[in-house]
């Protein structure tokens, strides 16, 4: 693999550049015109104007991205996460035209890309799943009386759906009738299609997820697990590793009920086991994520692999670079923070040029950034800045760490959630590890209670 053209943009193309350097493999870049500017398309050997600033005339053109790539003649195409990297027509037509997709079979991502047929696909592999509907409601008289069946609350979820826009609460009759229509509606604009499903709503569960790792000679391992609870609108803000105040016992459990999933479907390269854990530690399946995850570099930080580098290896055909689960080692303790332009209060974007951006002078921190100073954050984008990874020999001094980073960053030009990472890491709620997915918004109702 001589050379990769990366069909993404922001902080995971200056990723991937960074490892392909490493490995000497030449990169090709594509950008938007609204990203002419960032560091990636600095970064790469090579970068080219691939449309208008809007994501559908430019991330999402495949056929413009395959004649470019062709042209160029790269050996291999990495999809990064979100865009294209889950899109199972994409990686058919980069294999037919005679080049690699860096990530899993084409076929893989079409069955765990269906969530009610990922159901399906792990209930006949025995890991347990939330207790729902096992094919889509078509019909809101369909949903209500589903809903009677498992039990208020529920989840209303896009069958092709992720992150937190194919997805509602709803606690009662009054609020599923509200939101059904509203949700088929955004589950056919934002994924082609309205099919939607219910699942019970785990109270009091944690959101934990595990990376797994397949080759093509058909060896499985996964590289621990990742707490991801801390979320805003349902999407992750805060993720560390390992998971606090999990039991070995059951975290041994999980973890084998992840690579028993990815054996399922004969997984191949880089992909996540995602999981809600209830109040007594049992565990239920909600998705498989085929693709690398945003938060990767916690697991990064407790392994010491470059996971890139695995992905790399595995889609040129070469076995893991560890395929004893025994020497697969988590060390210390990780977390890391996305920092976003965007209202800490509203949670809405608050795009604009970044007029100021200092670090600071802690060292030992990893900081993937997308943009540096001068740049502008645009609103046709995911309004991320940066990921901040953090890590230390034990969980109590990894939060310490963070809390000195934070006081010492300074960001101007754009609201960020810097101040409120800042004021939620000396929180009971966090600090004690027991925390659920309703942490963050509990404690900022909580603030505002006490103004």
């Amino acid at each position: 693999m001589k050379k990769v053209l990366i069909a993404n943009r922001g902080e995971i193309a200056r990723r991937i550049i960074e490892t392909c350097k490493k490995l000497h493999i030449e990169t090709v870049a594509i950008y938007a015109e609204a990203d002419a500017e960032l560091p990636y398309v600095k970064e790469a050997d090579s970068a080219f104007l691939i449309g208008p600033s809007q994501v559908q005339q430019s991330y999402l053109k495949v056929d413009d991205i395959l004649a470019l790539a062709k042209r160029e003649g790269v050996d291999a195409i990495h999809p990064g996460y979100g865009l294209l990297s889950e899109n199972a027509s994409f990686a058919r037509k980069i294999e037919e035209e005679g080049m690699i997709f860096i990530g899993p079979k084409p076929e893989t991502i079409d069955k765990m890309g269906d969530k009610i047929g990922s159901r399906q696909t792990m209930q006949a592999a025995g890991v347990p799943v939330v207790p729902g509907t096992d094919e889509g409601v078509l019909t809101l008289e369909d949903a209500l009386e589903e809903a009677r069946r498992i039990g208020y609350p529920i989840m209303l979820k896009a069958s092709s759906g992720g992150g937190g826009i194919g997805m509602i609460r709803c606690d009662d009759e009054q609020a599923l009738s509200q939101n059904f229509v509203s949700v088929k509606t955004r589950a056919k604009a934002y994924f082609g299609d309205d099919v939607v499903f219910l699942e019970k709503y785990i109270s009091g569960g944690r959101h934990i997820e595990v990376q797994i790792f397949g080759d093509t000679q058909g060896n499985i391992v996964h590289l621990f697990e990742r707490n991801c609870s801390v979320q805003r609108r349902n999407q992750k803000v805060i993720e560390e590793s390992p998971s606090p105040n999990f039991p070995q016992a059951a975290r041994e459990k999980l973890l084998q009920a992840a690579v028993d999933a990815a054996k399922a479907v004969n997984y191949r390269n880089a992909g996540t086991v995602e999981f809600i854990v209830d109040e007594n530690n049992d565990f239920y399946f909600l998705e498989m994520n085929t693709r690398l995850q945003v938060e990767h570099p916690v697991t990064e930080a407790v392994t010491g692999f470059d996971l890139v580098e695995w992905q790399l290896q595995v889609a040129k055909g070469e076995s893991l670079p560890i395929i004893n689960q025994s020497e697969i080692q988590s060390s210390g303790h990780a977390l890391e923070f996305r920092i976003y332009a965007e209202d800490p209060k509203t949670f809405f974007p608050s795009p604009g040029k970044i007029s100021r951006l200092d670090w600071g002078s802690l060292e030992g921190i990893r900081i993937d950034a997308g943009y540096e100073e001068g740049n502008s954050v645009t609103p046709f984008y995911d309004p991320m800045i940066a990921k901040v990874i953090i890590q230390s020999d034990s969980r109590e001094q990894a939060v310490k760490k963070a809390q000195q980073f934070f006081s010492s960053v300074t960001i101007e030009g754009v609201k960020t959630n810097v101040a409120l990472f800042q004021q939620f890491l000396g929180a009971d709620a966090f600090m004690n590890g027991t925390y659920t997915t309703a942490v963050l918004p509990q404690w900022l109702e909580q603030q505002k209670e006490e103004k």
